[in-house]
């Protein structure tokens, strides 16, 4: 696709065109002269310079240093809140999907989700290299042998699950290897774990999300991962990783917890707590349904796209003389919207912290900046 730009431009030059950056790419590695990942972008870089416009996840790493800061805006990614994925879902409705669940479960000898009568963990995510998956069952393990310890007996299921997808090359070689890490080092937790590949139904991830009492999102690498959103506004407590654009949306101990990538022992501990303490699981729930900001559902996705095609038809492309284009200043685009439309916001309205993107690291947002 970045290739149509520079046909766009020769053709059209007075056209603007935006670039949106939607996957993490790793700065780090584009800085080292001779490196794959530095040969690879100098490629695409060649098409993408010419847009007048980069518009990057509000990760900073996420930007090669090739890229003028003037042409930087963030904007992360975004879901709808009235989808198939993410609309309320009444008893029966929830009740029909997981039936077809256990269908799917039974059809591929699998185990079957025992609930209402069983709490369940769930990690929703494709079958990729870098969703952490040997962590989540290395954490469940722990897990459990920490409630035998403790003598705890009404235990939860594990689940893990995901759609495949035309661009997801590794999916079955990831999916054997989770088997066969249950196989070989948990055999005696298979009864208990629900791991399956899933045929394209949103309303079916959404009953899956919506149920489980904690969802757990333990990638290593990542991009912003909408699904943590998603599972926050279904009111779920999230323990996710300090990966890519996750700690924007994970509020340390408020509605979730963060943890290092493949810190298994610590996802156990707080495991325990959030099955153990009710009130906690209760308030962080609360914390989780109320504190989704409108920035990644469709009326935040809706004003930032509006707000540049309507601006960028006002400002024109930049010319020779300096005059026209918008600079961007690594500013966020509903930012940009809400100050242009006299509405900025206000002390206390939910949104994305803005202090990540004021450096390049990404701090944990703590409960006392919460």
């Amino acid at each position: 696709m970045p290739g149509l730009i520079p046909m766009i431009k020769k053709l059209t030059p007075n056209r603007p065109v935006l670039y949106r950056s939607h996957i993490q790419i790793r700065s780090d590695l584009v800085a080292k002269t001779g490196s794959p990942q530095a040969d690879i972008w100098d490629f695409l870089w060649s098409n993408i310079k010419q847009a007048d416009m980069f518009i990057s996840h509000p990760i900073p790493v996420f930007v090669p240093h090739t890229v003028p800061r003037e042409k930087v805006t963030y904007f992360p990614a975004t879901t709808d809140w009235l989808d198939g994925l993410n609309k309320e879902l009444n008893q029966w409705d929830s009740g029909y999907y997981g039936h077809i669940y256990n269908q799917a479960a039974h059809s591929q000898r699998m185990t079957e989700l025992h609930w209402p009568a069983r709490k369940y963990i769930a990690q929703v995510a494709r079958f990729d290299p870098a969703k952490g998956i040997p962590t989540v069952i290395d954490s469940y393990a722990e897990f459990r042998r920490q409630c035998e310890k403790a003598g705890v007996t009404d235990v939860p299921q594990l689940v893990v699950c995901g759609n495949g997808s035309i661009d997801d090359p590794d999916a079955s070689m990831i999916f054997d290897q989770t088997m066969a890490q249950m196989e070989t080092h948990y055999p005696h937790l298979i009864k208990d774990v629900s791991i399956m590949r899933l045929d394209p139904n949103d309303q079916l991830l959404n009953t899956i999300i919506a149920n489980a009492h904690v969802i757990l999102q333990l990638s290593t690498r990542e991009g912003f991962e909408v699904k943590v959103s998603e599972a926050l506004h279904a009111g779920r407590p999230v323990i996710a990783t300090l990966a890519g654009g996750i700690p924007l949306q994970v509020k340390d101990g408020v509605n979730g917890y963060l943890v290092t990538p493949g810190d298994w022992k610590t996802v156990a501990k707080h495991l325990m707590d959030l099955f153990t303490d009710e009130e906690l699981h209760k308030k962080m729930s609360y914390e989780a349904r109320t504190g989704v900001s409108d920035e990644v559902g469709t009326i935040g996705n809706a004003l930032g796209w509006y707000y540049l095609a309507a601006k960028w038809a006002e400002v024109g492309v930049k010319k020779a003389d300096g005059t026209g284009g918008l600079d961007g200043s690594e500013k966020w685009v509903n930012d940009m919207a809400r100050d242009e439309a006299g509405i900025p916001y206000t002390q206390g309205e939910n949104r994305l912290p803005r202090h990540f993107t004021q450096s390049k690291d990404l701090p944990v947002q703590t409960k006392a900046e919460a």
